[in-house]
């Protein structure tokens, strides 16, 4: 089977790329207004702007109410090949699908606002590319810097549910930073079922969208890659919701999500 995409080789630490696009940066944004004055998105092109390949880095709003459009508008004015999507609000999974359709570059990478996983940890992801893999995902171990310990043990017991039933080779299906070729996520995403549900969703929905995201691309038979990558909880954000009860809410529906994709693949619905 072939493609239209260029695949990169790894010489000396260094992609040698053609002119055509190589990456597609998508980053979520929904009240980001505390993040977003940290510069992160300074950070991501000062990162970029180094490489010898070919980027794009796409913001896509989900509908914010604070004061994220505007700073987001200000801050990457000057920043070559950023570009804004604004969304009506649909959630995380929303807000992604709409930045992957636009997305031209061969491989697309998914990072968060807060930059708890630094940009430059993709240079630990870039490296697997040369080895065949198509997929590859941040994977932050169990420590978690600045997390409370309520979160601490709820990923734990998370992880462990969750890997009884779906993906027991993978320890963290949740972290936000995943590297994709391309055309797999553009032809998976769709298919989950946050879209094929259409819920109204109000306040920041992340779901468990991954591990179904993930159970898709491993039923399409391609093989993920999960490497280690650096993780502090640097989310300033305020305004999104939050603490235990969001924390507790938010749980509770992933799990519910996690029977629902094991249920769906007994009855061969993903076949």
């Amino acid at each position: 089977m072939s493609y239209n995409y260029y695949i990169p080789f790894y010489l000396d630490t260094h992609f040698f790329m053609s002119k055509k696009l190589f990456l597609s940066v998508i980053i979520p944004c929904y009240n980001e207004e505390e993040n977003l004055k940290k510069e992160v998105l300074r950070e991501v092109h000062d990162f970029l702007k180094k490489k010898k390949f070919l980027f794009e880095v796409i913001i896509s709003d989900d509908g914010s109410s604070d004061n994220s459009l505007n700073l987001v508008k200000k801050q990457i004015k000057n920043f070559k090949n950023f570009r804004l999507i604004k969304n009506r609000h649909g959630g995380k999974p929303f807000a992604l699908w709409a930045a992957i359709k636009v997305a031209k570059g061969a491989y697309t990478l998914f990072c968060d606002m807060d930059l708890s996983t630094p940009i430059f940890q993709l240079d630990n992801l870039l490296p697997f590319v040369k080895g065949g893999y198509k997929v590859v995902i941040g994977s932050r171990g169990v420590g978690r810097d600045n997390f409370p310990l309520y979160r601490r043990m709820g990923s734990i017991i998370f992880m462990s549910l969750r890997k009884f039933f779906l993906l027991a080779e993978i320890n963290d299906t949740q972290c936000g930073f995943k590297l994709f070729r391309t055309d797999i996520v553009k032809n998976i995403f769709p298919k989950l079922e946050f879209f094929r549900k259409q819920q109204r969703v109000k306040g920041w929905n992340v779901t468990s969208f991954d591990v179904e995201l993930l159970h898709l691309i491993k039923k399409q038979g391609e093989a993920i890659k999960e490497v280690s990558v650096e993780w502090k909880d640097l989310d300033l954000s305020i305004s999104k919701g939050g603490g235990l009860s969001r924390y507790i809410n938010e749980s509770k529906e992933m799990l519910m999500q996690i029977m629902r994709v094991k249920i769906n693949d007994i009855k061969g619905f993903y076949d």
